[in-house]
């Protein structure tokens, strides 16, 4: 049999050398999925006898796997000799077999039946659940076995960043690939991706850079977090020292399903507005949400609370939330009155107004802009009606800074700082 002769692109040549994890991420059009295939059809060629697996968390059908693509490969590398393709699944030489399966069918039972494969080939390998993650690792340990990962990246929490990007083991080689670093690139792909540039700015950098999703299409924030990245709002933010740092509270329970605490630490200075920091917590008591203002130095800040800050805490110490923060030491504005009907417009409208001023450190507030990113509207898709803001992990974060929005007054105006403000008494739908 002649040499088989395939010209790799140089950004995965590091994924050439040995290892027990390999990994790409990136955005569309890097052709990560052409690397793998014909890694895959090398490796059974090379190894005979391969068992391989081509994984997804869910495979409905086949159509959704790569098996289409790993025959094309066969046929243009020239070896269709050597390989049997059936309805399921490739036959390789020596007795070798690929598969396509899904993890979430799996249990710790039947992920058994994966044992002595020698290939793990994950698609999609953002959606890959830790519970999944966890069951593959050690299910595929034959001799010299390997995990392959593809992934075009979410947010840094999902399972696979965690392990090969945060934790970052020693036997593992990861690259980022993205359309520039693609050497067949096409006119076709190269017009997809200034349409999406000059459409839909929000998404952009996650389809086609690899970026992480900070914003939900369709998000209130979207396109005020794309005009931040853009214009350099987004970096290195630091505070102030002759001027009041403001907190800015959305208050949760303390019980176990309760709603998330989010505070967010602001500045008002000239015309900017310096978000600081972030901080998000579930379930846990208001001695928690002190120690964390204290650690981080915010003794001094002026706190803003919203209405149901004059609530009593009926689990533990049964004060209003405004009290126990005044008793703590904190200086606090008069929990700000419900704005009635539209109140949750009204700091959305009013936070899109003040989009320009913002300006955000990164390493801080990177939780919360992720929460602004996916804070969007509900629908009655039969309909396509929208049913006002929808109400989840992300609202929280949203309403916190949407009241300061509400609350903001130039600092220029302001003739008398720190008097007691005004807040509107009705919003708007």
């Amino acid at each position: 049999m002649s040499t088989l002769q395939i010209k790799t692109p140089r950004v995965y040549q590091p994924l050439l050398q040995p290892s027990r994890y390999k990994g790409v991420y990136g955005g569309r059009g890097s052709g990560k999925s052409h690397f793998f295939a014909e890694m895959l059809v090398e490796e059974c060629l090379a190894e005979k006898g391969t068992l391989a697996v081509c994984i997804r968390e869910v495979q409905k059908t086949l159509a959704q796997s790569s098996k289409r693509l790993i025959e094309s490969k066969i046929q243009s590398m020239g070896v269709g000799r050597e390989f049997q393709v059936f309805n399921d699944k490739i036959e390789t030489p020596g007795d070798g077999i690929i598969i396509f399966q899904g993890m979430q069918d799996h249990t710790a039972e039947s992920i058994k039946s994966l044992e002595g494969f020698r290939i793990a080939d994950v698609e999609e390998a953002q959606t890959l659940s830790a519970r999944s993650l966890t069951l593959l690792r050690p299910t595929i340990r034959a001799p010299g076995s390997q995990i392959w990962f593809r992934w075009n990246p979410r947010r840094k929490v999902d399972a696979v960043d965690e392990f090969l990007r945060s934790k970052k083991p020693e036997n593992a080689i990861v690259v980022q690939a993205n359309w520039r670093d693609n050497p067949f690139w096409t006119d076709e792909l190269e017009a997809e991706r200034k349409l999406d540039l000059e459409l839909y700015p929000e998404r952009y950098d996650h389809i086609w850079e690899g970026g992480y999703a900070t914003a939900f299409e369709g998000a209130y924030f979207a396109s005020l977090l794309a005009k931040a990245k853009a214009d350099g709002r987004i970096g290195n933010v630091s505070a102030d020292p002759l001027l009041p740092i403001r907190a800015f509270h959305d208050i949760g329970g303390s019980g176990a399903k309760a709603d998330a605490y989010t505070i967010w630490i602001v500045q008002w200075v000239g015309d900017q507005i310096k978000v600081l920091n972030y901080y998000e917590s579930v379930g846990q008591v208001l001695a928690f949400h002190v120690n964390w203002m204290r650690e981080n130095g915010y003794e001094s800040a002026i706190n803003y609370l919203p209405h149901d800050g004059v609530n009593a805490d009926k689990v533990f110490t049964g004060k209003r939330y405004v009290d126990h923060w005044e008793e703590a030491g904190f200086k606090c504005e008069p929990p700000v009155p419900n704005q009635g009907p539209g109140a949750a417009m009204m700091r959305i409208e009013s936070l899109r107004r003040l989009g320009p001023k913002l300006w955000f450190n990164a390493d801080t507030t990177e939780a919360g802009r992720d929460a602004l990113g996916f804070y969007h509207e509900k629908k009655d898709e039969a309909r396509n009606v929208g049913l006002g803001p929808d109400h989840d992990w992300s609202s929280h974060a949203a309403d916190s800074l949407g009241m300061m929005a509400v609350c903001y007054e130039e600092p220029g105006r302001s003739a008398n700082f720190n008097r007691q403000l005004v807040y509107p008494t009705q919003g708007y739908a």
